[in-house]
């Protein structure tokens, strides 16, 4: 059997590790050759807060995707979200020999390594660094300026960072877990390239990720990423009402969620009652529906509002034609469509991470919660693509993954920026270091 390249991305997400394994069938299209699951317990809204049961779950989800997929993971692409992540945009350029002929990717990649080198805050660090547009010679516009004719190179850069402790504390999770990090990706970025279209990256879209814990949100307009932000509410805050609400225990107000629960009351029924068994010599609970979706309704309310006050605040709320698209788990909740159409006034649809799916053994891959795992292994393709290096796993014999070699010549650096240049459609590299 013919080798493929075989990718991992790993979700560190706070209420699931998910470990997914890929590869390329010949038609392009992403084939899902395991899935690992655990339940996170060791993580608070994106952040890690405890290492040892991180650890746990990774192993489990790692242990289980290395069954089902008869292989031996060793190389993940992972993961990062939370409250820390920020964004800017800044502006730099450089100035170049007026003898030389033309702008070459390597004045493109000085450009952008020189946006690594901005002062932040203590105790943060610069995760990515996205070229929005170029400037030659005052000459604005330009997408990409390789080739072009000028002294003066100019560009506005879309900045994210993230707190330094926060990826010390992912890195170390992963290393004691007996694994190496190829990248770090902000998942925002990965669902991204799972769920969205080309178009509507072209026509405006802002995605929406309800986690567990978090909120991400990302705007494209004219297939470029404008804005980034992550806000510290998701699924898991709606659960913790029906608990309180309810007067239930935690696991019994996420199945009441799963189950029953309606992003608008009015769509509930005044008739209809879940009966909850009691606790010990207790006789059961029985629980309204509609008392139920009003609790629903008014945290989603909160939560849409402020995803809203976000897309006002980049900017871009009157440039959306592609309107809002909500994935994660948090997209399941029915009626939430019809919820955030209310309150935002924009044409709104489920993304599902089947955009680049082929036939998988694992349909349940299809799912929204399962959008950042799978932008993950996308993530790690583009920047395969773009380095030209190889993880080469035989299958179905086991083997251990390499760790893929560096280029030895060329561009400088590769790693996560690879990914968001094939991801950008821009010839830019990174000026980090890559496995």
């Amino acid at each position: 059997m013919q080798n493929d390249k075989i990718v991992v991305g790993l979700d560190i997400g706070t209420t699931k590790v998910c470990a997914l394994v890929g590869r390329r069938n010949e038609y392009g299209k992403l084939e899902i050759l395991g899935m690992g699951k655990a339940a996170s317990e060791g993580v608070v809204r994106g952040m890690v807060s405890n290492i040892d049961k991180t650890v746990e779950a990774i192993k489990k989800a790692v242990q289980q995707a290395e069954a089902q997929a008869d292989i031996n993971i060793g190389v993940v692409n992972v993961g990062i979200a939370g409250q820390h992540i920020k964004s800017l945009q800044h502006n730099g350029s450089i100035t170049r020999a007026v003898t030389d002929n033309e702008i070459t990717v390597e004045d493109v990649n000085r450009l952008t390594n020189d946006m690594y080198r901005l002062v932040t805050p203590p105790g943060s660090e610069i995760i990515h660094v996205m070229p929005q547009e170029y400037k030659v010679d005052y000459e604005e516009g330009i997408v990409d300026p390789v080739g072009m004719s000028g002294v003066r190179l100019e560009g506005n850069f879309h900045i994210i960072t993230a707190q330094s402790n926060a990826i010390s504390n992912i890195s170390k999770c992963i290393s004691r877990a007996g694994l190496v990090m190829d990248q770090l990706i902000l998942e925002p970025l990965a669902s991204c390239m799972s769920v969205l279209s080309d178009e509507e990256k072209e026509a405006g879209v802002a995605l929406v990720d309800i986690g567990g814990g978090t909120t991400d949100i990302a705007i494209f307009k004219d297939n470029i990423i404008r804005h980034t932000a992550v806000l510290p509410f998701g699924g898991n805050i709606v659960t913790s009402d029906i608990k309180q609400g309810c007067m239930v225990m935690q696991n019994q107000a996420e199945q009441l969620k799963v189950k029953f629960g309606k992003a608008i009351a009015d769509e509930a029924s005044e008739n209809e009652i879940v009966s909850i068994p009691g606790l010990r010599d207790r006789t059961p609970k029985e629980i309204s529906l509609k008392n139920l979706a009003y609790i629903i309704e008014a945290r989603m309310e909160e939560i849409v509002e402020l995803v809203y006050a976000e897309i006002v605040r980049s900017g871009y709320a009157n440039n959306l034609a592609a309107g809002i698209v909500i994935t994660g788990g948090g997209a399941q909740l029915q009626n939430l469509v019809q919820l955030v159409e209310y309150i935002s006034g924009m044409d709104t649809r489920i993304g599902y991470p089947n955009e680049h799916l082929g036939k998988s053994k694992i349909e349940a891959v299809k799912s929204p919660m399962y959008a950042t795992s799978v932008g993950l292994v996308l993530a790690g393709y583009q920047s395969l693509n773009q380095r030209g290096n190889e993880i080469v796993t035989e299958v179905p014999e086991r083997k251990e993954y390499q760790k893929p070699a560096q280029k030895s010549a060329g561009k400088e650096g590769g790693g996560i920026i690879n990914m968001i240049k094939g991801f950008l459609s821009d010839d830019i590299d990174n000026n980090k270091q890559s496995y």
